[in-house]
Protein backbone atom coordinates (compact mmCIF):
# COMPACT_ATOMS: atom_id res chain seq x y z
CA UNK A 1 0.00 0.00 0.00
CA UNK A 2 2.66 2.60 0.68
CA UNK A 3 5.26 3.48 -2.12
CA UNK A 4 7.30 1.04 -1.50
CA UNK A 5 5.14 -1.88 -1.81
CA UNK A 6 3.90 -0.52 -5.39
CA UNK A 7 4.67 -2.81 -8.05
CA UNK A 8 7.59 -2.20 -10.91
CA UNK A 9 6.91 -0.91 -13.91
CA UNK A 10 7.29 -3.99 -16.56
CA UNK A 11 10.42 -3.04 -18.41
CA UNK A 12 8.15 -3.70 -21.94
CA UNK A 13 5.00 -5.19 -22.55
CA UNK A 14 3.21 -8.13 -24.36
CA UNK A 15 2.43 -7.21 -28.22
CA UNK A 16 -1.21 -6.54 -28.02
CA UNK A 17 -2.07 -7.81 -31.59
CA UNK A 18 -3.50 -11.43 -30.91
CA UNK A 19 -3.08 -12.83 -34.34
CA UNK A 20 0.46 -13.37 -33.59
CA UNK A 21 2.00 -16.42 -32.35
CA UNK A 22 2.31 -17.02 -28.59
CA UNK A 23 6.22 -16.51 -28.68
CA UNK A 24 5.81 -13.85 -31.18
CA UNK A 25 3.53 -11.78 -29.07
CA UNK A 26 6.10 -12.48 -25.65
CA UNK A 27 9.61 -11.14 -28.23
CA UNK A 28 8.48 -7.09 -26.85
CA UNK A 29 9.63 -8.88 -23.29
CA UNK A 30 12.66 -10.53 -24.21
CA UNK A 31 13.82 -7.98 -26.30
CA UNK A 32 13.86 -5.85 -23.58
CA UNK A 33 16.73 -7.87 -22.14
CA UNK A 34 18.59 -7.72 -25.16
CA UNK A 35 22.11 -7.03 -23.71
CA UNK A 36 21.64 -9.59 -21.32
CA UNK A 37 21.01 -12.53 -24.63
CA UNK A 38 23.96 -10.97 -26.15
CA UNK A 39 26.13 -11.50 -22.81
CA UNK A 40 24.22 -15.12 -22.69
CA UNK A 41 25.26 -16.16 -26.36
CA UNK A 42 28.23 -14.85 -25.81
CA UNK A 43 29.72 -16.80 -23.07
CA UNK A 44 27.48 -19.84 -24.10
CA UNK A 45 29.24 -20.11 -27.56
CA UNK A 46 32.40 -19.69 -25.88
CA UNK A 47 32.11 -21.96 -23.62
CA UNK A 48 30.31 -24.45 -25.90
CA UNK A 49 33.44 -24.15 -28.04
CA UNK A 50 35.55 -24.94 -25.81
CA UNK A 51 33.42 -28.01 -24.60
CA UNK A 52 33.98 -29.44 -28.15
CA UNK A 53 37.18 -28.80 -28.47
CA UNK A 54 37.86 -31.17 -25.26
CA UNK A 55 37.37 -34.49 -28.01
CA UNK A 56 39.69 -33.59 -30.21
CA UNK A 57 42.91 -32.62 -27.89
CA UNK A 58 42.20 -35.71 -26.07
CA UNK A 59 42.44 -37.68 -29.52
CA UNK A 60 45.34 -35.97 -30.59
CA UNK A 61 47.05 -36.99 -26.83
CA UNK A 62 45.61 -40.50 -27.05
CA UNK A 63 47.06 -41.09 -30.37
CA UNK A 64 50.29 -39.40 -29.66
CA UNK A 65 50.41 -41.82 -26.84
CA UNK A 66 49.70 -44.75 -28.32
CA UNK A 67 51.89 -43.57 -31.91
CA UNK A 68 55.14 -42.75 -29.45
CA UNK A 69 54.82 -44.83 -26.13
CA UNK A 70 56.09 -42.22 -24.33
CA UNK A 71 55.37 -39.04 -22.39
CA UNK A 72 55.53 -35.76 -23.99
CA UNK A 73 51.42 -35.17 -22.90
CA UNK A 74 52.44 -32.36 -20.69
CA UNK A 75 51.16 -30.01 -22.65
CA UNK A 76 47.89 -31.67 -23.68
CA UNK A 77 47.34 -32.06 -19.97
CA UNK A 78 48.04 -28.89 -19.29
CA UNK A 79 45.80 -27.45 -22.03
CA UNK A 80 42.82 -29.72 -21.24
CA UNK A 81 42.98 -28.54 -17.43
CA UNK A 82 42.93 -24.92 -18.85
CA UNK A 83 40.11 -25.80 -21.12
CA UNK A 84 38.15 -27.69 -18.55
CA UNK A 85 38.59 -24.52 -16.20
CA UNK A 86 37.75 -22.04 -18.50
CA UNK A 87 34.54 -23.71 -19.46
CA UNK A 88 33.87 -24.09 -16.18
CA UNK A 89 33.53 -20.49 -15.76
CA UNK A 90 32.00 -19.65 -18.80
CA UNK A 91 29.57 -21.89 -18.37
CA UNK A 92 29.08 -20.87 -14.99
CA UNK A 93 28.16 -17.14 -16.38
CA UNK A 94 26.06 -18.52 -18.96
CA UNK A 95 23.71 -20.20 -16.88
CA UNK A 96 24.08 -17.23 -14.02
CA UNK A 97 22.81 -14.77 -16.70
CA UNK A 98 20.07 -17.16 -18.48
CA UNK A 99 18.40 -18.04 -15.02
CA UNK A 100 18.47 -14.49 -13.87
CA UNK A 101 17.25 -12.49 -16.46
CA UNK A 102 14.37 -15.53 -16.78
CA UNK A 103 13.35 -14.68 -13.29
CA UNK A 104 13.71 -11.04 -14.62
CA UNK A 105 11.06 -11.69 -17.45
CA UNK A 106 9.00 -13.31 -14.71
CA UNK A 107 8.90 -10.39 -12.98
CA UNK A 108 8.09 -8.10 -15.95
CA UNK A 109 5.32 -10.11 -16.82
CA UNK A 110 3.61 -10.20 -13.65
CA UNK A 111 4.00 -6.72 -13.25
CA UNK A 112 2.43 -6.00 -16.44
CA UNK A 113 -0.51 -8.70 -15.17
CA UNK A 114 -0.99 -6.67 -12.30
CA UNK A 115 -0.93 -3.51 -13.66
CA UNK A 116 -3.61 -4.22 -16.05
CA UNK A 117 -5.40 -6.10 -13.83
CA UNK A 118 -5.67 -2.59 -11.80
CA UNK A 119 -7.35 -0.90 -14.74
CA UNK A 120 -9.99 -3.65 -15.69
CA UNK A 121 -13.36 -2.95 -14.59
CA UNK A 122 -15.69 -4.31 -12.21
CA UNK A 123 -17.63 -6.37 -14.99
CA UNK A 124 -14.80 -8.45 -15.16
CA UNK A 125 -14.29 -9.18 -11.56
CA UNK A 126 -18.08 -9.90 -11.34
CA UNK A 127 -17.52 -12.92 -14.13
CA UNK A 128 -14.09 -14.40 -13.00
CA UNK A 129 -13.05 -15.75 -9.96
CA UNK A 130 -10.23 -14.86 -8.01
CA UNK A 131 -8.39 -18.06 -7.74
CA UNK A 132 -8.14 -18.61 -11.87
CA UNK A 133 -6.74 -14.77 -11.62
CA UNK A 134 -4.38 -15.71 -8.85
CA UNK A 135 -3.63 -19.06 -10.84
CA UNK A 136 -2.55 -17.50 -14.17
CA UNK A 137 -0.57 -14.96 -12.44
CA UNK A 138 1.50 -17.06 -10.46
CA UNK A 139 1.55 -20.89 -11.95
CA UNK A 140 1.35 -19.69 -15.41
CA UNK A 141 3.72 -17.27 -15.32
CA UNK A 142 5.78 -19.94 -13.59
CA UNK A 143 5.28 -22.46 -16.76
CA UNK A 144 6.53 -19.55 -19.31
CA UNK A 145 9.49 -18.45 -16.85
CA UNK A 146 11.27 -22.54 -17.28
CA UNK A 147 10.44 -21.92 -20.81
CA UNK A 148 13.07 -18.99 -21.16
CA UNK A 149 15.31 -20.72 -18.53
CA UNK A 150 16.08 -24.06 -20.45
CA UNK A 151 14.77 -23.40 -23.82
CA UNK A 152 18.23 -21.94 -24.64
CA UNK A 153 19.97 -24.91 -22.95
CA UNK A 154 18.27 -27.16 -25.57
CA UNK A 155 19.41 -24.44 -28.39
CA UNK A 156 22.73 -24.28 -27.01
CA UNK A 157 22.86 -28.16 -26.71
CA UNK A 158 21.25 -28.37 -30.30
CA UNK A 159 24.19 -25.90 -31.34
CA UNK A 160 26.58 -28.46 -29.46
CA UNK A 161 25.23 -31.34 -31.84
CA UNK A 162 25.94 -29.39 -34.93
CA UNK A 163 29.14 -28.86 -33.68
CA UNK A 164 29.84 -32.17 -32.71
CA UNK A 165 28.51 -33.59 -35.67
CA UNK A 166 31.05 -31.62 -37.87
CA UNK A 167 34.29 -32.94 -35.87
CA UNK A 168 32.99 -36.41 -36.65
CA UNK A 169 32.89 -35.62 -40.03
CA UNK A 170 36.06 -34.49 -40.41
CA UNK A 171 37.72 -37.72 -38.14
CA UNK A 172 35.50 -40.24 -40.40
CA UNK A 173 32.39 -39.81 -42.29
CA UNK A 174 30.64 -43.13 -42.46
CA UNK A 175 31.13 -43.50 -38.99
CA UNK A 176 29.56 -40.18 -37.88
CA UNK A 177 26.77 -41.05 -40.11
CA UNK A 178 26.09 -44.56 -37.96
CA UNK A 179 26.16 -41.87 -34.82
CA UNK A 180 23.44 -40.03 -36.25
CA UNK A 181 21.31 -43.17 -37.63
CA UNK A 182 18.50 -42.35 -35.12
CA UNK A 183 17.93 -39.03 -34.67
CA UNK A 184 14.97 -39.04 -37.44
CA UNK A 185 12.93 -41.46 -35.04
CA UNK A 186 13.41 -38.49 -32.30
CA UNK A 187 12.20 -36.27 -34.94
CA UNK A 188 9.22 -38.34 -35.29
CA UNK A 189 8.74 -39.11 -31.65
CA UNK A 190 9.21 -35.84 -30.73
CA UNK A 191 6.29 -34.69 -32.79
CA UNK A 192 4.04 -37.11 -31.92
CA UNK A 193 4.60 -36.28 -27.98
CA UNK A 194 3.98 -32.73 -29.03
CA UNK A 195 0.29 -33.57 -30.16
CA UNK A 196 -0.25 -35.02 -27.56
CA UNK A 197 0.90 -32.75 -24.56
CA UNK A 198 -0.58 -29.98 -25.87
CA UNK A 199 -3.86 -29.97 -25.48
CA UNK A 200 -3.13 -32.58 -21.94
CA UNK A 201 -1.39 -28.89 -20.84
CA UNK A 202 -4.09 -26.86 -21.63
CA UNK A 203 -6.96 -28.85 -19.74
CA UNK A 204 -3.99 -29.31 -16.64
CA UNK A 205 -2.91 -25.47 -16.09
CA UNK A 206 -7.20 -25.05 -16.26
CA UNK A 207 -7.50 -27.93 -13.41
CA UNK A 208 -5.13 -26.43 -11.29
CA UNK A 209 -6.90 -23.16 -11.77
CA UNK A 210 -9.95 -24.69 -10.26
CA UNK A 211 -8.04 -26.28 -7.43
CA UNK A 212 -6.73 -23.02 -6.66
CA UNK A 213 -10.15 -21.04 -6.81
CA UNK A 214 -11.85 -23.55 -4.80
CA UNK A 215 -8.36 -23.30 -1.75
CA UNK A 216 -8.75 -19.67 -2.11
CA UNK A 217 -12.38 -19.67 -1.83
CA UNK A 218 -12.28 -21.30 1.07
CA UNK A 219 -9.12 -20.02 3.20
CA UNK A 220 -10.95 -16.49 2.42
CA UNK A 221 -15.01 -17.90 3.40
CA UNK A 222 -13.33 -20.32 6.14
CA UNK A 223 -15.65 -18.71 8.81
CA UNK A 224 -18.74 -19.52 6.68
CA UNK A 225 -17.61 -23.03 6.35
CA UNK A 226 -17.45 -23.17 9.24
CA UNK A 227 -20.55 -21.75 10.48
CA UNK A 228 -22.48 -23.80 8.68
CA UNK A 229 -20.71 -27.28 9.34
CA UNK A 230 -19.74 -27.60 6.29
CA UNK A 231 -16.03 -28.67 5.89
CA UNK A 232 -16.97 -32.47 5.41
CA UNK A 233 -19.04 -30.63 1.62
CA UNK A 234 -15.83 -28.62 1.01
CA UNK A 235 -13.49 -31.51 1.58
CA UNK A 236 -15.24 -33.41 -0.75
CA UNK A 237 -15.68 -30.17 -3.49
CA UNK A 238 -11.97 -30.75 -3.15
CA UNK A 239 -11.45 -33.76 -3.68
CA UNK A 240 -14.01 -33.65 -7.20
CA UNK A 241 -11.79 -31.14 -8.53
CA UNK A 242 -8.53 -32.39 -7.57
CA UNK A 243 -9.45 -35.96 -9.30
CA UNK A 244 -10.11 -34.40 -12.17
CA UNK A 245 -6.91 -32.41 -12.21
CA UNK A 246 -4.83 -35.92 -11.29
CA UNK A 247 -6.64 -37.14 -14.34
CA UNK A 248 -5.67 -34.57 -16.74
CA UNK A 249 -1.97 -34.53 -14.84
CA UNK A 250 -2.17 -38.57 -14.56
CA UNK A 251 -2.52 -38.40 -18.98
CA UNK A 252 0.12 -35.82 -19.48
CA UNK A 253 2.55 -38.01 -17.52
CA UNK A 254 1.45 -41.33 -19.29
CA UNK A 255 1.91 -39.28 -22.26
CA UNK A 256 5.77 -38.85 -21.67
CA UNK A 257 5.89 -42.11 -19.96
CA UNK A 258 5.42 -43.24 -23.63
CA UNK A 259 7.83 -41.19 -25.39
CA UNK A 260 10.58 -39.83 -23.45
CA UNK A 261 11.74 -43.42 -22.50
CA UNK A 262 12.60 -43.59 -25.90
CA UNK A 263 13.49 -40.52 -26.98
CA UNK A 264 16.48 -40.75 -24.19
CA UNK A 265 17.31 -44.49 -25.56
CA UNK A 266 18.15 -43.82 -29.27
CA UNK A 267 21.05 -42.07 -28.54
CA UNK A 268 22.14 -44.99 -26.55
CA UNK A 269 21.54 -46.95 -29.31
CA UNK A 270 23.58 -44.45 -31.43
CA UNK A 271 26.42 -45.22 -29.06
CA UNK A 272 26.37 -49.01 -29.32
CA UNK A 273 26.63 -48.68 -33.31
CA UNK A 274 29.69 -46.28 -32.54
CA UNK A 275 31.78 -48.90 -30.51
CA UNK A 276 30.12 -51.98 -32.54
CA UNK A 277 31.31 -50.53 -35.91
CA UNK A 278 33.94 -48.09 -34.53
CA UNK A 279 35.74 -50.95 -32.50
CA UNK A 280 35.93 -52.39 -36.33
CA UNK A 281 37.29 -49.71 -37.97
CA UNK A 282 40.26 -49.38 -35.17
CA UNK A 283 40.98 -53.18 -35.40
CA UNK A 284 40.81 -52.93 -39.21
CA UNK A 285 43.64 -49.54 -38.57
CA UNK A 286 41.09 -47.14 -40.43
CA UNK A 287 41.11 -45.19 -37.14
CA UNK A 288 42.89 -44.46 -34.19
CA UNK A 289 42.18 -45.25 -30.45
CA UNK A 290 42.02 -41.52 -29.80
CA UNK A 291 39.53 -41.27 -32.83
CA UNK A 292 36.81 -43.75 -31.47
CA UNK A 293 37.39 -42.06 -28.08
CA UNK A 294 36.07 -38.78 -29.72
CA UNK A 295 33.38 -40.08 -31.57
CA UNK A 296 32.26 -41.53 -27.86
CA UNK A 297 33.24 -38.49 -26.33
CA UNK A 298 31.13 -36.61 -28.92
CA UNK A 299 28.18 -39.74 -28.76
CA UNK A 300 27.53 -38.72 -25.30
CA UNK A 301 27.60 -34.71 -26.22
CA UNK A 302 24.84 -35.17 -28.57
CA UNK A 303 22.57 -37.36 -26.61
CA UNK A 304 22.07 -34.06 -24.52
CA UNK A 305 20.16 -32.73 -26.62
CA UNK A 306 17.77 -35.57 -26.64
CA UNK A 307 17.78 -36.21 -23.12
CA UNK A 308 16.54 -32.67 -22.80
CA UNK A 309 14.28 -32.13 -25.84
CA UNK A 310 11.38 -34.53 -24.33
CA UNK A 311 11.41 -31.97 -21.39
CA UNK A 312 11.91 -29.18 -23.25
CA UNK A 313 9.09 -29.94 -25.95
CA UNK A 314 7.54 -30.32 -22.61
CA UNK A 315 7.50 -27.35 -21.12
CA UNK A 316 7.31 -25.74 -24.45
CA UNK A 317 3.25 -26.90 -25.03
CA UNK A 318 3.15 -26.20 -21.19
CA UNK A 319 4.17 -22.80 -22.02
CA UNK A 320 1.98 -21.96 -24.93
CA UNK A 321 -1.29 -23.20 -23.06
CA UNK A 322 0.06 -20.79 -20.28
CA UNK A 323 0.69 -17.90 -22.71
CA UNK A 324 -2.51 -18.23 -24.14
CA UNK A 325 -4.24 -17.77 -20.72
CA UNK A 326 -2.55 -15.18 -19.28
CA UNK A 327 -3.49 -13.71 -23.03
CA UNK A 328 -6.75 -14.29 -22.23
CA UNK A 329 -6.43 -11.74 -19.14
CA UNK A 330 -4.33 -9.08 -21.46
CA UNK A 331 -6.35 -9.20 -23.92
CA UNK A 332 -9.39 -8.15 -22.20
CA UNK A 333 -10.41 -4.61 -22.65
CA UNK A 334 -11.51 -2.27 -19.46
CA UNK A 335 -15.16 -1.67 -19.78
CA UNK A 336 -14.68 2.17 -17.49
CA UNK A 337 -12.23 4.13 -19.68
CA UNK A 338 -11.48 7.47 -19.86
CA UNK A 339 -12.95 9.10 -22.97
CA UNK A 340 -10.47 10.76 -25.36
CA UNK A 341 -10.57 14.71 -23.73
CA UNK A 342 -11.86 13.78 -20.43
CA UNK A 343 -10.81 16.64 -18.11
CA UNK A 344 -10.06 16.69 -14.77
CA UNK A 345 -12.66 17.31 -11.55
CA UNK A 346 -11.19 20.15 -10.02
CA UNK A 347 -12.49 22.02 -7.23
CA UNK A 348 -16.08 20.64 -7.50
CA UNK A 349 -18.91 22.50 -5.42
CA UNK A 350 -20.44 19.13 -5.27
CA UNK A 351 -24.11 19.14 -7.03
CA UNK A 352 -24.94 15.41 -8.13
CA UNK A 353 -27.73 14.38 -10.25
CA UNK A 354 -29.07 11.31 -11.75
CA UNK A 355 -30.95 12.12 -14.59
CA UNK A 356 -33.22 8.85 -15.88
CA UNK A 357 -30.96 6.92 -15.52
CA UNK A 358 -31.14 2.86 -16.72
CA UNK A 359 -29.02 0.13 -15.63
CA UNK A 360 -28.52 -3.23 -15.77
CA UNK A 361 -25.71 -5.15 -14.77
CA UNK A 362 -23.11 -6.20 -17.36
CA UNK A 363 -23.66 -9.80 -18.26
CA UNK A 364 -27.61 -10.11 -17.70
CA UNK A 365 -29.93 -10.96 -20.06
CA UNK A 366 -31.52 -7.34 -21.58
CA UNK A 367 -33.92 -8.47 -23.39
CA UNK A 368 -35.55 -10.68 -20.17
CA UNK A 369 -34.06 -9.38 -17.15
CA UNK A 370 -35.54 -6.11 -15.27
CA UNK A 371 -33.52 -3.27 -14.94
CA UNK A 372 -31.98 -2.22 -11.52
CA UNK A 373 -32.23 1.36 -12.55
CA UNK A 374 -35.35 1.77 -14.54
CA UNK A 375 -35.84 5.94 -14.98
CA UNK A 376 -33.84 6.86 -11.86
CA UNK A 377 -33.88 10.80 -11.35
CA UNK A 378 -32.56 12.25 -8.20
CA UNK A 379 -30.79 16.31 -7.68
CA UNK A 380 -28.39 16.58 -4.34
CA UNK A 381 -27.60 19.75 -4.10
CA UNK A 382 -24.11 21.05 -2.61
CA UNK A 383 -23.57 20.24 0.84
CA UNK A 384 -26.85 18.73 1.60
CA UNK A 385 -27.26 14.88 2.76
CA UNK A 386 -29.83 12.78 1.29
CA UNK A 387 -30.60 9.29 2.67
CA UNK A 388 -31.68 6.47 0.45
CA UNK A 389 -34.09 4.17 1.91
CA UNK A 390 -35.79 1.35 0.46
CA UNK A 391 -36.48 -2.79 0.11
CA UNK A 392 -33.77 -4.78 -0.61
CA UNK A 393 -32.77 -5.32 -4.27
CA UNK A 394 -34.42 -1.82 -4.55
CA UNK A 395 -31.09 -0.86 -6.35
CA UNK A 396 -29.80 1.63 -3.64
CA UNK A 397 -25.84 0.34 -3.73
CA UNK A 398 -26.13 0.36 -7.31
CA UNK A 399 -26.78 4.37 -7.18
CA UNK A 400 -23.56 4.36 -4.83
CA UNK A 401 -21.30 2.45 -7.20
CA UNK A 402 -22.48 4.70 -10.36
CA UNK A 403 -21.70 7.53 -8.92
CA UNK A 404 -17.98 7.07 -8.83
CA UNK A 405 -18.20 5.43 -12.36
CA UNK A 406 -17.59 1.24 -11.40
CA UNK A 407 -19.97 0.98 -14.12
CA UNK A 408 -21.79 2.70 -16.71
CA UNK A 409 -25.29 3.93 -17.46
CA UNK A 410 -26.84 2.05 -20.02
CA UNK A 411 -29.09 5.35 -20.70
CA UNK A 412 -29.37 8.73 -18.95
CA UNK A 413 -26.63 10.46 -17.45
CA UNK A 414 -25.08 10.21 -14.04
CA UNK A 415 -23.69 14.62 -13.61
CA UNK A 416 -21.21 16.35 -11.10
CA UNK A 417 -21.38 20.11 -11.40
CA UNK A 418 -23.54 19.32 -14.48
CA UNK A 419 -21.06 17.66 -16.09
CA UNK A 420 -21.43 13.84 -17.34
CA UNK A 421 -18.86 11.53 -15.02
CA UNK A 422 -18.29 9.90 -18.40
CA UNK A 423 -16.55 13.32 -19.37
CA UNK A 424 -14.87 13.46 -16.57
CA UNK A 425 -11.05 11.61 -16.08
CA UNK A 426 -11.35 8.87 -13.54
CA UNK A 427 -8.68 8.80 -11.05
CA UNK A 428 -9.61 12.95 -10.53
CA UNK A 429 -13.75 11.80 -10.39
CA UNK A 430 -12.34 8.89 -7.85
CA UNK A 431 -10.33 11.33 -5.89
CA UNK A 432 -13.48 13.77 -5.01
CA UNK A 433 -16.06 10.82 -4.84
CA UNK A 434 -15.40 8.20 -2.21
CA UNK A 435 -17.50 5.20 -0.63
CA UNK A 436 -17.77 3.36 2.81
CA UNK A 437 -19.06 0.35 1.89
CA UNK A 438 -20.92 -1.81 4.14
CA UNK A 439 -18.88 -4.59 4.06
CA UNK A 440 -15.46 -3.09 5.32
CA UNK A 441 -12.13 -4.35 3.43
CA UNK A 442 -8.78 -4.19 5.49
CA UNK A 443 -5.35 -5.34 4.05
CA UNK A 444 -2.69 -7.16 5.76
CA UNK A 445 -1.31 -3.97 7.11
CA UNK A 446 -0.84 -1.88 9.87
CA UNK A 447 -3.94 0.08 11.12
CA UNK A 448 -2.18 3.22 10.20
CA UNK A 449 -1.61 2.13 6.52
CA UNK A 450 -5.13 1.07 6.56
CA UNK A 451 -6.24 4.30 7.56
CA UNK A 452 -3.74 6.36 5.16
CA UNK A 453 -4.24 4.01 1.91
CA UNK A 454 -5.93 7.23 0.32
CA UNK A 455 -3.02 9.07 1.15
CA UNK A 456 -0.09 7.21 2.39
CA UNK A 457 1.93 10.68 3.06
CA UNK A 458 0.00 11.72 6.06
CA UNK A 459 1.32 11.67 9.35
CA UNK A 460 0.62 10.24 11.67
CA UNK A 461 -1.42 13.34 13.90
CA UNK A 462 -4.17 13.17 10.56
CA UNK A 463 -4.29 9.87 11.13
CA UNK A 464 -5.29 9.58 14.41
CA UNK A 465 -7.58 12.53 14.03
CA UNK A 466 -9.38 10.19 11.27
CA UNK A 467 -9.69 7.43 13.53
CA UNK A 468 -11.27 9.63 16.71
CA UNK A 469 -13.73 11.05 14.15
CA UNK A 470 -14.25 7.47 13.58
CA UNK A 471 -14.59 6.21 17.42
CA UNK A 472 -11.86 3.95 16.11
CA UNK A 473 -9.09 5.66 18.29
CA UNK A 474 -10.61 3.82 21.40
CA UNK A 475 -9.97 0.40 20.61
CA UNK A 476 -6.86 1.14 18.61
CA UNK A 477 -4.74 2.49 21.81
CA UNK A 478 -5.69 -0.72 23.69
CA UNK A 479 -4.08 -2.60 21.30
CA UNK A 480 0.02 -4.05 21.81
CA UNK A 481 1.04 -2.04 18.93
CA UNK A 482 -1.50 0.87 18.53
CA UNK A 483 -1.30 1.95 15.06
CA UNK A 484 1.51 0.00 14.48
CA UNK A 485 -0.83 -3.35 14.72
CA UNK A 486 -0.84 -5.43 11.20
CA UNK A 487 -4.19 -6.68 10.94
CA UNK A 488 -4.61 -10.02 9.42
CA UNK A 489 -5.94 -11.35 6.48
CA UNK A 490 -9.14 -8.93 5.29
CA UNK A 491 -9.05 -7.26 8.92
CA UNK A 492 -10.37 -10.50 10.55
CA UNK A 493 -8.45 -10.27 14.07
CA UNK A 494 -10.63 -7.25 14.53
CA UNK A 495 -14.46 -7.18 14.74
CA UNK A 496 -16.77 -6.37 12.08
CA UNK A 497 -17.88 -3.27 14.04
CA UNK A 498 -13.61 -2.41 14.07
CA UNK A 499 -13.17 -2.79 10.82
CA UNK A 500 -16.12 -0.96 9.70
CA UNK A 501 -14.68 2.52 12.32
CA UNK A 502 -11.53 1.84 10.51
CA UNK A 503 -12.79 1.74 6.76
CA UNK A 504 -14.68 5.30 7.71
CA UNK A 505 -11.51 6.58 9.16
CA UNK A 506 -9.92 5.62 5.92
CA UNK A 507 -12.72 8.02 4.10
CA UNK A 508 -12.77 10.86 6.74
CA UNK A 509 -8.71 11.32 5.92
CA UNK A 510 -9.17 11.32 2.27
CA UNK A 511 -11.45 14.09 2.74
CA UNK A 512 -13.33 13.65 -0.43
CA UNK A 513 -16.04 16.50 -1.77
CA UNK A 514 -18.70 13.94 -2.27
CA UNK A 515 -19.34 10.94 0.00
CA UNK A 516 -20.88 8.05 -0.06
CA UNK A 517 -21.83 6.11 3.02
CA UNK A 518 -23.26 2.06 1.96
CA UNK A 519 -25.27 1.42 5.77
CA UNK A 520 -21.69 2.18 6.55
CA UNK A 521 -22.58 1.26 10.70
CA UNK A 522 -24.30 -1.55 9.99
CA UNK A 523 -22.01 -3.61 12.31
CA UNK A 524 -21.50 -1.44 15.42
CA UNK A 525 -23.72 -0.95 18.28
CA UNK A 526 -26.13 1.87 18.76
CA UNK A 527 -24.17 3.51 21.69
CA UNK A 528 -20.93 3.75 18.88
CA UNK A 529 -22.97 4.61 16.38
CA UNK A 530 -24.06 7.31 17.66
CA UNK A 531 -20.50 8.40 18.77
CA UNK A 532 -19.70 8.22 15.33
CA UNK A 533 -22.54 10.18 14.38
CA UNK A 534 -21.64 13.01 16.44
CA UNK A 535 -18.09 12.93 14.94
CA UNK A 536 -19.48 12.89 11.48
CA UNK A 537 -21.38 15.79 12.19
CA UNK A 538 -17.83 18.05 11.79
CA UNK A 539 -17.46 15.86 8.45
CA UNK A 540 -20.81 16.43 6.79
CA UNK A 541 -21.34 19.94 7.46
CA UNK A 542 -20.72 21.40 3.58
CA UNK A 543 -20.23 18.11 1.98
CA UNK A 544 -22.15 16.28 -0.18
CA UNK A 545 -23.28 12.78 1.20
CA UNK A 546 -25.39 10.13 -0.17
CA UNK A 547 -26.16 7.74 2.53
CA UNK A 548 -27.50 4.09 1.90
CA UNK A 549 -29.83 3.68 5.23
CA UNK A 550 -31.35 0.73 6.90
CA UNK A 551 -31.62 2.07 10.15
CA UNK A 552 -33.44 5.09 11.68
CA UNK A 553 -30.28 6.36 13.42
CA UNK A 554 -28.77 6.87 10.11
CA UNK A 555 -31.72 8.28 8.57
CA UNK A 556 -31.49 10.83 11.41
CA UNK A 557 -27.99 12.16 9.39
CA UNK A 558 -29.90 13.17 6.23
CA UNK A 559 -32.11 16.54 5.63
CA UNK A 560 -33.82 14.81 3.23
CA UNK A 561 -35.06 11.40 2.42
CA UNK A 562 -36.12 9.49 -0.74
CA UNK A 563 -37.91 6.43 -1.25
CA UNK A 564 -36.78 3.98 -3.82
CA UNK A 565 -39.32 1.63 -5.57
CA UNK A 566 -38.22 -1.01 -8.46
CA UNK A 567 -35.60 1.14 -9.33
CA UNK A 568 -36.41 4.45 -9.08
CA UNK A 569 -37.93 6.93 -6.70
CA UNK A 570 -41.48 7.49 -5.37
CA UNK A 571 -41.01 9.71 -2.75
CA UNK A 572 -39.03 12.63 -1.62
CA UNK A 573 -39.22 14.60 1.47
CA UNK A 574 -38.05 14.90 5.06
CA UNK A 575 -38.16 11.93 7.59
CA UNK A 576 -41.28 13.47 9.12
CA UNK A 577 -43.12 14.52 5.95
CA UNK A 578 -42.73 11.23 5.07
CA UNK A 579 -43.75 9.49 8.29
CA UNK A 580 -46.71 11.60 7.76
CA UNK A 581 -47.28 11.13 3.97
CA UNK A 582 -46.00 8.28 2.49
CA UNK A 583 -47.74 4.56 3.67
CA UNK A 584 -44.58 2.60 1.86
CA UNK A 585 -42.06 4.59 4.07
CA UNK A 586 -43.82 4.44 7.53
CA UNK A 587 -44.11 0.01 6.48
CA UNK A 588 -40.48 0.39 6.23
CA UNK A 589 -39.52 2.34 8.92
CA UNK A 590 -41.94 -0.20 11.00
CA UNK A 591 -39.51 -2.85 10.13
CA UNK A 592 -36.48 -1.11 11.22
CA UNK A 593 -38.13 -0.79 14.38
CA UNK A 594 -38.61 -4.28 14.78
CA UNK A 595 -35.40 -5.58 13.64
CA UNK A 596 -33.90 -2.51 16.03
CA UNK A 597 -35.85 -3.38 19.33
CA UNK A 598 -35.15 -7.65 18.56
CA UNK A 599 -31.52 -6.73 18.40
Amino acid sequence: MTSASKPTPATAHVDPDPSKGWFRRLLPVIRARRATFIMVLVTGLSGLALQVSVPMVLRQAVDLAVDQRAGGLEGHVLLLVVMATASFGLRFAYRYLLFGTACRIETDLRSQIYDHLTRLSFSFYDRIAGGEVVSRANSDIRSIQLLLAFGPLAGLSAISFLMAFGFMLSIHVPLALVTVSTMPLVYVLGQRLRDQVFPLSWVTQGRMAEVAMVVDENINGTRVVKSFAAESDQIALLSMVADRLRWSATALIEARARFNPLIEALPRLGMALVLLYGGHLVIEGEIGVGSLLAFSAYVTMISVPFRMFGFVLLQAQRAAASALRIYEILDEKPAIVDRPGARPLSAPRGRVEFRNVTFRYPGVDNSESPAVLDGFDLVVEPGETVAIVGRTGCGKSTVARLLPRFYDVDSGAVLIDGTDVRDLALASLRSHVSQVPDEAFLFSDTLHDNIAFGRPEAPRHEVVAAARVARADGFIGNLEHGFDEVVGERGYTLSGGQRQRISIARTVLANPAILILDDATSAVDVRTEEGIHHGLEDLLTGRTTIVIAHRLSTISLADRVVLMEDGRIVADGTHAHLLATEPRYRAIVAQVEDREVGA
